[in-house]
């Protein structure tokens, strides 16, 4: 026992060992970081200056973009400073750090996805709806990290993925006793698949609504919008949950790799796209703004 030594910080993986495609898959990110915060940017912007825009869906908007902005910015630039620098490490406070926002802003982005499906009951009482979406996800963000970091970390520090994720630091832990995070893994399952059910009960009475409508232009321009809202939740959903759920394998794996891209990266990028900037109104008042 003399031996062990506390483990003060870890090493997070790139995406490849050669520098030329590190350097490439840095270009990449730096490309989305740099486009998600300006059209997150935008929809604030919009949204608070514009008079117009003072309605319950464009309040709910500009503080999913608000979360947005807050998720990708956990991961995204502290892997892109790691690839030009070449230097992968990151604290255990960082990394304690990152962990709890991403539950934070990641949860409470469910939550609010989950509250916008329900427009109409919202539109009575949005402020209580978004502060409860925001508390429940902050709580569960302080019970997961709380877990997560009361475990002991005294051996390989090497954490296989581009940013703190809870299964990859369970992976490091010497405590054999899991109790504690295994509980609060399966609240926040419970959370999630209780939204998720939500939003697709909301949705398929939206779509059994557009169904009936008489007008094919009409039908088609419902799908449209709200095919790929359902798509985008879809695969923050199933993406997270699966990353969280199958067993944790001692080797790294490209495609764990694209996984995790695709709920902490792909859901805060595209959300400005088909939320916001597609709408007729919107992209108005941007051209006024610019």
């Amino acid at each position: 026992m003399s031996n062990i030594t506390t483990v003060t910080e870890f090493l997070l993986l790139g995406f490849s060992d050669i520098r030329e495609w590190q350097l490439i898959y840095t270009a990449l990110f730096l490309l989305i970081y740099m486009a998600a915060p300006m059209g997150n940017l935008l929809i604030i912007a919009i949204t608070t200056l514009d008079r117009q825009f003072h309605t319950p869906m464009y309040f709910f908007l500009k503080n999913l973009s608000i979360l947005d902005l807050g998720y990708i910015s956990v991961t995204v630039p502290k892997s892109i400073f790691n690839s030009l620098t070449n230097v992968n490490s990151i604290t255990l406070l960082g990394c304690a750090a990152q962990v709890f926002l991403a539950f934070l802003f990641g949860g409470s982005e469910l939550a609010l996805l989950t509250v916008m499906s329900h427009d109409r009951y919202v539109a009575i009482c949005r402020v209580g709806m978004l502060a409860a979406s925001w508390f429940s996800s902050c709580l569960n963000a302080i019970i997961y990290t709380t877990s997560t970091f009361s475990l002991s970390f005294c051996g390989p520090n090497t954490v296989h993925q581009f940013f703190c994720d809870g299964p990859q630091l369970l992976r490091l832990a010497c405590s054999t006793n899991h109790v504690t995070e295994d509980m609060s893994l399966a609240i926040t399952v419970c959370l999630v698949f209780f939204c998720f059910v939500l939003i697709v009960g909301s949705y398929v009475r939206i779509f059994s609504a557009v169904l009936r409508m008489p007008s094919v232009e009409g039908r088609s321009k419902a799908f449209s919008t709200c095919l790929p809202h359902m798509f985008v939740v879809t695969l923050f959903v199933t993406s997270g949950t699966s990353a969280y759920l199958k067993p944790i394998s001692d080797t790294p794996s490209a495609l764990d790799l694209l996984v995790s891209v695709f709920y902490a990266v792909v859901p805060p990028t595209l959300n400005p796209l088909i939320y916001s900037l597609r709408n007729r109104d919107m992209k108005a008042a941007m051209g006024r703004l610019l």
